[in-house]
């Protein structure tokens, strides 16, 4: 069983990714730091030396890796829905759940990251957050089996509101 999280930065991906694997006995594989791995340098020095198209060529070959192997809690990276061969396969690994939220909580939780550069380029980071985000949410929408609002809520809330929703019925 596999279960993959997908949504915008800042939305809890990673912090719920950890204690739902720790409550689904299953591992958790970052695509942001398996893709970081096969680079050999981090994601700003990626996107400066190939660019976010060179980006996620690699992030393409990361899912493919991944989406084939069982028993993990898939962190994917925000952007991971920019590329359409990324739905079938992420969809067939185990159910899809969008961790959703909006622009001003995003904007909390993640104004002072320095490990992703800039999407759009001139705009003011919460003009950045909020067109992207526009842009990408039919995206998401679209990937998801479920969504999960985030906003105001607890991990532990979070997680065991996912561990109801994948969980088999009559498994504890």
């Amino acid at each position: 069983m596999n279960v993959v999280l997908v949504g915008y930065r800042g939305t809890g991906k990673s912090a719920v990714g950890q204690l739902l694997a720790e409550q689904l006995g299953l591992r958790v594989v970052s695509l942001d730091a398996e893709l970081q791995g096969m680079a050999g340098k981090s994601i700003p020095d990626v996107v400066q030396e190939v660019g976010w198209p060179g980006f996620r060529d690699l992030e393409e070959q990361v899912v493919a890796k991944s989406a084939v192997q069982d028993g993990q809690v898939i962190d994917c990276g925000g952007g991971v829905i920019e590329r359409e061969a990324n739905f079938a396969r992420l969809r067939a690994a185990g159910p899809v759940v969008w961790l959703k939220a909006s622009t001003a909580t995003i904007v909390s939780r993640i104004q002072g990251d320095t490990q992703r550069p800039s999407l759009t380029g001139a705009k003011s980071f919460t003009d950045e957050v909020a067109e992207v985000l526009q842009r990408r949410t039919p995206l998401y929408r679209r990937i998801a089996h479920h969504e999960i609002d985030t906003d105001g809520r607890t991990i532990e809330d979070i997680a065991a509101e996912i561990v109801r929703l994948v969980r088999p019925e009559g498994t504890s």
